[in-house]
């Protein structure tokens, strides 16, 4: 189990901090990579953007659709610490795969590797998010953690490529009912029926349908596997079924997505912050074709259903009860506006104008 920042020693609170600056510096390029970068992919090839349903958002959504070539995908774990070698059977990372010039040369379209030099994997290099984004559309994973082969602590870096991650759903759905008190030795223990649907409860546990494809399956058990790391982690997926930016943190579960708003409701959300149209445009908004774009997070919280009971007692799964609720929906400001904050826009169960 993680610590909280008051449990941590002083040199921990540092590393801490320089993690959380990481993360925030990341999580703003991921969103432009894979929500507005994805969308003039659309546009430049003339193809038609499907934004996100109200109700895909909601607990329990189940809605296939095709995946797209325009959509940005990709998979990146930070850690706050070092990954252990425990989990090498899991998530797989090796010398094979480690960000060296000797491994990335063997990736294919990948030109950076000739003008690439160590330094550029580190955090504290000036293009380490011009990297990652240049890194981000290959197949499985990028892991970013404390470098461990650096004499400087706390200095974070992309240490390997190509992760993938192979954990059985069953034992991580395991994992996470034995938390929760629903089993207390093995998944089936309670019948091949429970069994089904705490392996469905999982892909609740982290906002997703049981029926979701490869990548979201792979970030959720990636997010689940690393609580038994000791430290924090952060999980970001983005999905082009979904067209969703997904974030699996020690916060809980977040979804980034765009919106559409026109000209009535961007003036009526201005007007309930007190702000002009214009700035609304200016620093929130991305233009878009007849309408303005905005990056909205929806933000959840796990019910008691999908917490340790207080009593620590076994008790019997109710799959009728929801295991997220909607907590915040925040409006995100563009990246050129680094000094603005977010503000709440309730979207998700609003009534379309």
């Amino acid at each position: 189990m993680w610590k909280y920042r008051e449990q941590l020693s002083y040199y921990e609170k540092l590393r801490r901090s320089i993690y959380e600056i990481l993360r925030d510096s990341l999580e703003r390029r991921l969103m432009k990579v894979s929500l507005i970068d994805s969308f003039y992919n659309y546009k430049e090839k003339g193809v038609e953007y499907i934004f996100v349903d109200k109700s895909e958002l909601k607990p329990k959504s189940k809605k296939m659709e095709k995946e797209s070539e325009f959509f940005n995908t990709f998979l990146v774990i930070i850690c706050e610490g070092v990954l252990s070698n425990q989990l090498k059977n899991y998530i797989r990372f090796f010398p094979e795969n480690s960000v060296i010039k000797k491994n990335l040369q063997y990736l294919p379209s990948f030109s950076l590797y000739k003008r690439f030099h160590q330094n550029l994997r580190h955090f504290d290099s000036p293009r380490f998010l011009d990297f990652i984004e240049d890194l981000s559309d290959i197949d499985y994973s990028l892991l970013i953690q404390q470098d461990p082969s650096v004499k400087k602590k706390n200095r974070y870096s992309l240490t390997h490529f190509h992760v993938k991650i192979d954990w059985p759903i069953a034992e991580a759905a395991q994992d996470l009912a034995k938390g929760l008190r629903y089993i207390q030795h093995n998944l089936y223990e309670n019948g091949d029926k429970v069994a089904s649907i705490l392996q469905n409860k999982l892909f609740e546990y982290y906002g997703c349908h049981h029926t979701v494809g490869g990548r979201r399956t792979a970030g959720l058990i990636a997010a689940q596997l690393l609580r038994k790391s000791g430290s924090i982690s952060t999980v970001f997926v983005s999905s082009s079924e979904s067209r969703i930016l997904y974030r699996y943190s020690e916060r809980g579960v977040s979804k980034f997505f765009l919106i559409q708003l026109n000209d009535k409701q961007i003036s009526s959300l201005a007007r309930s912050y007190d702000l002009t149209p214009a700035f609304l445009r200016d620093h929130y908004l991305y233009p878009g074709k007849g309408h303005y774009l905005g990056i909205l997070e929806a933000a959840y919280n796990h019910t008691t259903h999908s917490k340790p009971p207080k009593d620590g007692k076994l008790r019997k799964v109710r799959p009728a009860y929801n295991w997220l609720s909607l907590r915040d929906e925040l409006l995100h400001p563009t990246l050129d506006s680094p000094h603005v904050t977010p503000i709440r826009y309730n979207w998700v169960y609003s009534v379309d104008d």
